[in-house]
């Protein structure tokens, strides 16, 4: 368990807990096993700490027989004696009559110190729930000030999943063979498929060729310059996942198809929700966008579009359009969406609309950081892949070649550091329809057949793989419903 877990909004004079549950026949228990054969320590929890006993003098000896245990030496009641008289501390701890007691009450109950253990635990975990239930009871009837109820929700919510997680977030040291076993497992897996994809599947085949698909625990970089198509592309990515999770039957209904895809949380902060919605109902239905908005459809396409939209609602795709909306609570609100509806992909767009947690004033370098840090450690915890996309600096505009590379990312250290793939997307079309020479030249007549050749070409530059090669991909772009797609099909 981390350490005890509290509030940062703090409560004046906040009451004492309402009830203290313990038991303290089982730390007498556990303590005494312990010290009868201090092998007993190494079988019990390893979340077990001090903090957990509600008697400060039996948190006192465990934590001796932990340090002596740790150095190496033998924890009974004679070291135990000297340890404490050392410090002044053996009246505090009962005297070595207390000890003695301890090991000869216990001596029989060595086999059940995993139970009593355990007991500790849950109990130290529901005194802990009374004293933030407390704390939460304060806030609410005097919230301090600029905190709102959102705040103290938020901050509820993070408190409890810690709560939650206590002692499950950090494993420890585990030993070589069962990493190794996992790997095998896993290669099995990949194997058996008789696919190149060992992850998620993004749907674009040369992509997923490069990557193996999206790997579980990744944080995904995608950037590039405004216009090049980022969002265009998380959008396809987000909805290819989520599509895949369903499947047509023959009399058109959907079903879903748990072993495919996945379920898909979409952090949209610049885009709202009904703007993401139209880019989908866009893609699926192939009708401009720019048309939808503006009702200037036929007959047939507002029935096409119907039928689509109906089928867009069973997706397994969740949306948040919370502007500005802080790491802290970005990962809250993954974790209960995992919690609630399951979850297997996340899409954040875009990086740097995201808020520091911290509320002191720091550098953009050290917030982008902790933000970075963050989705990192939210991939590890939920075992999923994330994709944040990020914009790339306005030095791209100044080179002659304007492919980015991993120097152009803003605030690029952290970014590329924390990051375990960084994909760019360019489309050289941009580019070339904006340099447009005088019509009639010779030089026109060539910009037109570069223009051509080029026009629903897009790249996808793998600049940093963890796992993997680095290297380009080519993709289709059809700039009518904003749609990437894979180039040698449409070809």
């Amino acid at each position: 368990m981390s350490n005890q877990p509290s509030l940062p909004l703090a409560v004046p004079n906040a009451p004492q807990p309402r009830a203290n549950p313990h038991n303290l026949e089982a730390e007498q228990a556990l303590l005494g096993a312990i010290l009868f054969d201090n092998e007993t320590y190494n079988r019990i929890n390893s979340a077990l700490q001090e903090k957990h006993f509600f008697d400060p003098v039996h948190g006192r000896i465990f934590q001796a027989c932990q340090e002596l245990i740790a150095a190496g030496e033998l924890a009974d009641g004679v070291t135990l004696k000297e340890r404490f008289a050392k410090d002044g501390g053996i009246k505090e701890i009962g005297g070595a009559v207390y000890l003695l007691k301890l090991m000869e009450a216990a001596a029989p109950l060595s086999a059940q110190a995993q139970s009593y253990a355990d007991l500790i635990y849950d109990l130290a975990l529901r005194r802990d729930l009374i004293r933030v239930g407390n704390v939460i009871s304060d806030l609410a009837e005097t919230p301090p000030d600029g905190h709102d109820a959102k705040d103290i929700i938020e901050e509820a919510e993070r408190t409890l999943f810690t709560l939650a997680e206590s002692g499950t977030s950090s494993s420890g040291f585990s030993p070589f063979s069962r990493a190794l076993t996992t790997s095998i497992e896993m290669a099995a897996a990949a194997y058996e498929s008789k696919s190149d994809v060992s992850g998620i599947a993004t749907q674009f085949d040369d992509l997923d060729r490069m990557l193996g698909g999206l790997h579980k625990s990744d944080l995904i970089i995608l950037a590039g310059r405004p216009s090049m198509g980022k969002t265009a592309l998380a959008t396809n990515i987000a909805f290819n996942i989520a599509r895949q999770r369903l499947k047509v039957t023959r009399d058109g209904t959907l079903d879903e198809a748990p072993d495919k895809g996945g379920i898909v949380a979409f952090f949209s902060l610049e885009m709202s929700a009904e703007q993401l919605a139209t880019r989908l109902l866009s893609d699926a239905a192939e009708i401009e966008s720019d048309r939808i908005r503006r009702g200037k459809i036929s007959k047939q396409e507002y029935e096409r579009l119907a039928d689509e939209a109906v089928n867009l609602q069973q997706l397994p795709l969740h949306i948040d359009e919370t502007g500005a909306i802080g790491i802290a609570q970005l990962q809250a609100r993954a974790r209960r969406l995992q919690r609630t509806s399951g979850l297997d992909c996340i899409v954040v767009d875009y990086l740097q609309l995201v808020t520091s947690s911290s509320r002191n004033s720091q550098g953009r370098v050290q917030e982008v950081s902790e933000i970075t840090q963050g989705l990192k450690a939210l991939a590890k915890d939920l075992k999923v892949p994330v994709i944040a996309l990020s914009q790339l600096s306005r030095q791209v505009e100044t080179r002659d070649d304007k492919r980015p590379q991993l120097s152009d990312l803003r605030e690029s250290g952290s970014i590329e550091q924390d990051a375990d793939a960084v994909l760019f997307v360019y489309r050289e079309s941009y580019y070339l329809e904006r340099a447009e020479p005088r019509e009639g030249t010779d030089d026109h007549v060539a910009w037109q057949r570069q223009v051509d050749e080029v026009r629903n070409h897009a790249e996808v530059i793998i600049g940093k793989q963890r796992h993997g090669p680095i290297g380009k991909v080519k993709l289709f772009f059809d700039s009518r419903y904003t749609r990437f797609g894979n180039l040698s099909v449409r070809t």
